[in-house]
């Protein structure tokens, strides 16, 4: 195992790339802190001590779902107790608030709405803009894209004309889950398949969009299953260029119909982060998800190849809905003192990763 870190280590100071069987390898290896040096060394290569946060405020316009995911715990069916739709007024009306409270993006999704037309989601970005004119609008997953595709009778490429034209700045990751064809059709089998997933994004790309990607572990899948997840990544990457940031997300097991399943360890997280790193060498960004990760454990994740912490959040509601611990939000003063107390340099950057101030 130490000829095998040697050589990877050599590999990234030649700046070269790692394949799958090397990957594969790292998993094995019983050695945490040293896979952390290595995944630390190949961030700071790339962005030396900065870890960034930006502003922002996450929004979810409505719970209901056509889907049925397993591991979800936030959807619920019309009319069912709980569900909720929220109309474009009162979505504009939390972008205000967020942006007199100094926020510079808001994080759009929702579920599957089966009654709600396009005009409806243009209606969301209009409201938007109308109230908070300056502010990012980062909205709708590939998987929202293709169910208002379908809905409409639109390209891809004539429904995000639409949607940019009414305001929309660009994608998160979610709805990649893990790619392998035969864990999806278990564990959310109604939702787009992950070839599908690539392609709307490489049309986003296509259209002058920016994105990130993500990865959901700690369920049914094994580490063929991530590592595989990783590479087709890294393939679209090449051919588009248009990831900002890979986002893994550790699955939160409770409320969830994936009965005896408790979601990956800390160890196991850390093992994800850095192999993560190392692996995709042509993505700028690893990014800590605090509010899935915890915070304690976000920061430990900034000496183990992670470089952004997100942000501010506020209100996150699907992650807390399947048990996530970590609070509904965090300040600027709070994300300073996470990064500074762990050595590092706090970048505040906006929505597209452009400096907006050093620490």
């Amino acid at each position: 195992m130490k000829r095998l870190l040697t050589s990877i280590a050599d590999k990234i100071e030649r700046g070269e790339r790692l394949n799958e069987d090397e990957a594969l390898q790292l998993v094995c290896c019983d050695d945490l802190l040293a896979l952390g040096t290595l995944a630390a060394r190949a961030n700071e290569r790339r962005n030396g001590a900065r870890v960034f946060f930006n502003r922002n405020r996450h929004i979810n316009y409505s719970n209901v779902c056509i889907n049925a995911c397993a591991f979800c715990a936030f959807r619920r069916d019309d009319q069912q107790e709980g569900a909720f739709c929220l109309s474009p007024q009162e979505v504009g009306a939390r972008a205000a608030a967020a942006a007199a409270n100094g926020a510079r993006e808001v994080h759009v999704v929702g579920g599957l709405h089966p009654e709600q037309p396009l005009s409806y989601y243009l209606a969301l970005l209009q409201a938007i803009r109308r109230a908070a004119p300056a502010i990012h609008i980062k909205a709708f997953t590939a998987v929202e894209i293709d169910h208002l595709s379908r809905l409409s009778g639109l390209p891809i490429s004539d429904l995000l004309a639409e949607l940019r034209a009414a305001g929309l700045d660009s994608l998160p990751g979610g709805g990649a889950e893990i790619f392998a064809p035969a864990v999806r059709r278990r564990l959310c089998p109604e939702k787009i398949s992950g070839r599908r997933w690539l392609e709307i994004m490489a049309a986003v790309h296509g259209a002058g969009l920016r994105s990130n990607a993500t990865m959901l572990f700690g369920h049914l899948e094994d580490w063929l299953d991530r590592i595989d997840h990783l590479r087709q990544l890294r393939e679209l990457q090449d051919q588009t260029g248009g990831f900002m940031a890979l986002i893994p997300l550790p699955y939160q097991a409770d409320n969830t119909r994936l009965p005896g399943l408790r979601g990956p360890g800390g160890v196991e997280i850390l093992k994800t982060l850095a192999i993560s790193r190392l692996f995709l060498d042509n993505f700028n960004h690893i990014k800590g998800y605090w509010v899935m990760l915890g915070v304690k454990l976000a920061q430990v994740a900034l000496a183990f190849g992670v470089n952004d912490l997100d942000g501010t959040v506020i209100e996150e509601r699907i992650g807390h809905a399947a048990g996530a611990v970590s609070p509904q939000a965090l300040s600027c003063d709070d994300l300073l003192w996470l990064i500074r107390r762990a050595g590092k340099q706090p970048v505040e950057r906006d929505s597209l990763y452009r400096t907006v101030r050093e620490y």
